[in-house]
C-alpha cells in the first residue's frame, strides 16, 4: 500500500515540473524503479492512472524500468550488479 504514497509524491513532483517549465500536457513519463525496493510497478501505474485523472498528466504513458542494484569494490573499482533473484 505504500505505493500510494510513492506515487502522489512522484506525481507531484511530475505536476510541480510541468508547471515550472509551463508544460500544459502531460504525455509521457519515464520512472526508473531498483530491484532491491518493496516497490511493485504494477501497483505505481494503476495509482499514477488513477491520481493522474483530472491532471495535466492525465493519460500520460507511464514507463518503469527496472534498474539492477550497483556495487563498486573500493579496492579495484570493479562495477557489478547482483541479479534480486540469484540465491
Amino acid at each position: 500500500m505504500h505505493e500510494l504514497s510513492i506515487t502522489q509524491n512522484i506525481l507531484d513532483i511530475i505536476l510541480k515540473e510541468a508547471e515550472k517549465n509551463a508544460a500544459k500536457k502531460i504525455t509521457k513519463v519515464n520512472l526508473k524503479i531498483g530491484d532491491f525496493t518493496f516497490i511493485e510497478p504494477e501497483c505505481v501505474s494503476h495509482y499514477f492512472e488513477l491520481l493522474a485523472k483530472d491532471t495535466p498528466a492525465s493519460g500520460a504513458l507511464l514507463e518503469i524500468e527496472r534498474v539492477p542494484l550497483k556495487f563498486r569494490c573500493k579496492t579495484c573499482s570493479l562495477e557489478f550488479t547482483i541479479d534480486k533473484d540469484s540465491p
